[in-house]
């Protein structure tokens, strides 16, 4: 990482931004997903500046070490965000940030990175959905009351203890790298008793869950004028579970009807195979801006 810096992208609302320096083009705009932080594509980030591109990670609005405001938490202001933010980028760095842009979210900001390539085609040249982008909550809960009952985050995991949550990390993902676990880390904030909270607050999870089950990607697919490249991770747990069927089917569906798209599963992986697999997802990304899907 070369400089980290916080921008203002309107309205007196700043975010933090880590910039990588690169000679070549495309750029790329990482993008963390809901309740997680810029930090776990920092592995992706140094890989891909070696390979000659400039790269941002950011932490978007009420994340990480991002403004946290009262109001925004929805896709229009998502994307707002991420619009001033690029062409703040292309002002401070115009030898790196004024060609070809692509923009790579993870989970919720895959769908986010999805919606950029619809609405601003102008400004971002490709698109790359990290285990997501296809996500469309409202076909598993017709109603936002049972999606938010469903999908609300736990409150327990305020005040508990930062020793606890290091060592439930190290079991859950023993094959990832260390920087990996500490990047999941800096999703909470650490209080003085060493118990830790979340950086983004329950309310503003909700709002952003609730602007997730609105989005409809498959709406999007027909129009999109750039190139997208699904990411997507399959567990590996053995047979077709039925959220694995269903991501399966949405993956498929999503190839359909983009005009220009393609699909490169990482098996077994989990959905944060950002963090998990952090040079092989940047080599992949080099590879398919240099003469694959996301090549002009």
């Amino acid at each position: 990482m070369t400089t980290t810096e916080r921008i203002d992208v309107g309205s007196g609302v700043h975010l933090a931004v880590d910039r990588w320096a690169g000679s070549g083009s495309p750029a790329f705009l990482l993008v963390h997903g809901l309740a997680s932080n810029a930090q776990l594509w920092w592995g992706c980030a140094e890989r891909l500046a070696e390979l000659g591109h400039p790269c941002s990670t950011v932490d978007q609005r009420g994340h990480g070490r991002s403004d946290k405001p009262d109001a925004g938490y929805t896709m229009d202001q998502a994307c707002a965000d991420l619009v001033a933010l690029t062409a703040a980028l292309r002002q401070e760095d115009p030898s790196g940030w004024d060609g070809r842009v692509i923009v790579a979210g993870q989970s919720w900001g895959a769908n986010v990175a999805l919606e950029l390539g619809y609405r601003h085609p102008e400004v971002f040249s490709g698109v790359v959905c990290v285990d997501g982008g296809t996500i469309e909550l409202a076909d598993r809960f017709p109603d936002w009351e049972s999606g938010a009952e469903a999908l609300a985050p736990p409150r327990r995991i305020i005040g508990m203890p930062r020793a606890d949550m290091e060592g439930f990390m190290a079991s859950a993902h023993p094959d990832w790298p260390e920087s990996g676990r500490q990047a999941q880390m800096a999703n909470f904030e650490v209080r003085s008793d060493g118990t830790i909270t979340p950086f983004l607050s329950f309310e503003h999870h909700m709002e952003l869950l609730r602007a997730l089950w609105e989005h409809r990607p498959s709406t999007r697919y027909p129009a999109m004028k750039v190139p997208v490249l699904l990411v997507p991770a399959d567990g590996g747990a053995g047979g077709r579970s039925p959220a694995m069927a269903d991501k399966a089917a949405g993956v498929d569906a999503a190839l359909a009807a983009v005009p220009r798209a393609r699909a490169h599963w990482f098996r077994p992986a989990d959905h944060d195979l950002h963090a998990q697999f952090p040079v092989e997802l940047a080599e992949l990304l080099h590879s398919e801006a240099a003469d694959g899907i996301l090549a002009p």
